[in-house]
């Protein structure tokens, strides 16, 4: 009997970490998916530079996670021996990979925002900074129930702060990120002449479609492998994900009137509007949340951009920052019984959650972003700029004449 339930046990062990492991892989290929979004939006002459910024910051996110992003967030190292490493099929190890994938895509989401005029190095200190140290405070916070804040939350609303997914931790906190880096950069040279937007057309549609496809294929891997074990896997997740995508691209469609690429970001915001509350909404309210994200980045990008003057080159304070806000409320409101959920929500709770998020993303990449722009600066020169990243700084164009 023994044999039978060690047999048993290693299944399960075996089985979960192969589940997660697949997860990690799915969420490390939607990388890609940043990528080609932001090759296929940006002006030719800057292309490299966008496929070199998101590898690279994958690169750097790996080693300061390891070492001490996932300290910080879940106080585990990994300083330990080998055979201590392997045990439970080594599935400590495989969930840190699953979690890096998250943390990694925080400089992934900023990358879009300052493309163009931002200089390298300095971001990729910053990208060091943010994965290292700041996005695994509210990772813990949220996640682990560091420094007591859920706890609060619970006795005082009646629930935790709820985010499946990463609504408010990963997307909205590396879209209001973003946002200070974009302001703290300023405009691109030309795109606004005599007070009226100048239009930067994106330099290839297929590449762009391609991203969206890819980050759309992933994120099922982002939502559903985020119940981490076999037993916890649950079908819910997948369909609200998919009701969520439709419901932003049909928004984007209406609303954005053809345009192709509100049509390929509309999917992208009803997606990281329904990772927080996947595992509670019923499947009509994800519909619902989605198409609200597809307007509301449809709107938001439209007015930031023409209005307000912010130039984030792939919109990525809408789509993330605030789709992830409006998601993380929403899972207050469409998890609740009331509306078809499965309750165990609190509206206040996703309220204060996700306004506290945003207050240490807008803190953190004040600190972080302030004081590079203050010691060594974050943009390129005039002429840099005017020749495009990938000359000033990889020598290299993307593609020959010959």
């Amino acid at each position: 009997m023994e044999n039978v339930n060690s047999a048993v046990e290693t299944l399960i062990q075996g089985s979960n970490t192969l589940f997660i492991l697949m997860g990690a892989v799915m969420v490390f290929a939607m990388h890609a998916g940043f990528a080609f979004l932001e090759v296929g939006t940006v002006r030719r002459k800057n292309q490299v530079n966008a496929l070199v910024k998101i590898i690279t910051d994958f690169g750097v996110s790996a080693i300061v996670y390891f070492f001490v992003g996932y300290w910080i967030a879940y106080d585990v190292t990994f300083m330990r021996d080998a055979a201590t490493l392997a045990q439970g099929n080594g599935y400590e190890l495989v969930k840190f990979f699953f979690l890096m994938t998250f943390a990694a895509a925080i400089p992934a989401i900023v990358s879009g925002g300052i493309a163009e005029r931002a200089r390298f190095w300095p971001i990729l200190a910053a990208s060091a900074l943010t994965v290292g140290v700041a996005y695994p405070i509210m990772e813990g916070i949220v996640w682990n129930g560091n420094y007591g804040f859920q706890s609060w939350l619970e006795s005082t609303f009646g629930a935790a702060f709820h985010d499946f997914a990463g609504s408010v931790v990963v997307h909205g906190f590396g879209g209001w990120i973003a946002l200070v880096a974009v302001a703290l950069l300023g405009v691109r040279n030309g795109r606004y002449r005599n007070g009226r937007l100048v239009a930067f057309p994106p330099s290839n549609i297929p590449f762009l479609a391609l991203g969206a496809w890819i980050l759309c294929i992933g994120w099922f891997g982002f939502n559903v492998m985020s119940a981490q074990t076999l037993d916890g896997i649950s079908g819910l997740v997948a369909v609200n994900t998919l009701m969520a995508m439709a419901g932003g691209i049909v928004a984007a469609l209406v609303l954005g009137r053809n345009d192709p690429g509100f049509i390929h970001n509309g999917p992208l915001a009803g997606l990281v509007a329904v990772c927080a509350g996947s595992d509670v909404m019923h499947p009509a309210g994800a519909l619902v949340v989605g198409a609200v994200a597809g307007a509301i980045f449809v709107y938001a990008f439209t007015l930031i951009q023409n209005r307000w003057k912010l130039d984030d080159v792939l919109g990525v304070w809408p789509l993330h920052g605030i789709c992830g806000a409006w998601g993380g409320i929403a899972a207050g409101i469409f998890g609740s019984e009331a509306l078809g959920g499965l309750g165990g929500v609190s509206f206040m709770s996703q309220l204060v959650g996700t306004l506290v998020g945003i207050s240490i993303a807008l803190i953190s990449g004040l600190i972080i972003y302030g004081a590079l722009k203050q010691f060594v600066g974050l943009r390129l020169d005039d002429e840099q700029e005017y020749n495009g990243a990938d000359l000033s700084i990889h020598k290299i164009e993307s593609t020959s004449d010959n």
